[in-house]
């Protein structure tokens, strides 16, 4: 799924990041432990967190993640978004809770977690 339909999806609006800036995004993470976001995700993956402070960021870099949507309506600290445009990340935001989110998302055909990580768990 393309950035610009993910946005669309969610109803999103683009934080940070350049906004001719489209990328192919083939799975999603919905997380607020970001130690669960560091064993589970896979690599480009969008992460959805209503998580805001600078430790997502952190996670992001370590994890290979380059796209956060933070939901609820919620904005990062200013801290976090220093830190994020200092490491090229795209952030968004939508008003959406975090289930809706991924509902609106599968619907829209993105891929969550692989059943093996889910039995994982």
């Amino acid at each position: 799924m393309l950035l610009s339909e993910i946005i669309t999806t969610l109803e999103a609006k683009r934080l940070l990041g350049p906004e001719d800036y489209d990328c192919e995004v083939e799975a999603a993470c919905a997380s607020d432990l970001m130690s669960d976001v560091l064993r589970f995700i896979k690599p480009g993956a969008l992460l959805l967190t209503g998580l805001t402070a600078p430790q997502v960021v952190y996670t992001a870099e370590v994890a290979d993640i380059a796209l956060i949507c933070f939901v609820r309506g919620k904005t990062p600290l200013e801290d976090t978004l220093r830190l994020a445009e200092a490491r090229g990340l795209v952030l968004l935001s939508t008003h959406l809770p975090m289930f809706e989110s991924c509902g609106r998302l599968y619907k829209a055909g993105l891929k969550g977690l692989s059943e093996n990580h889910v039995a994982e768990a």
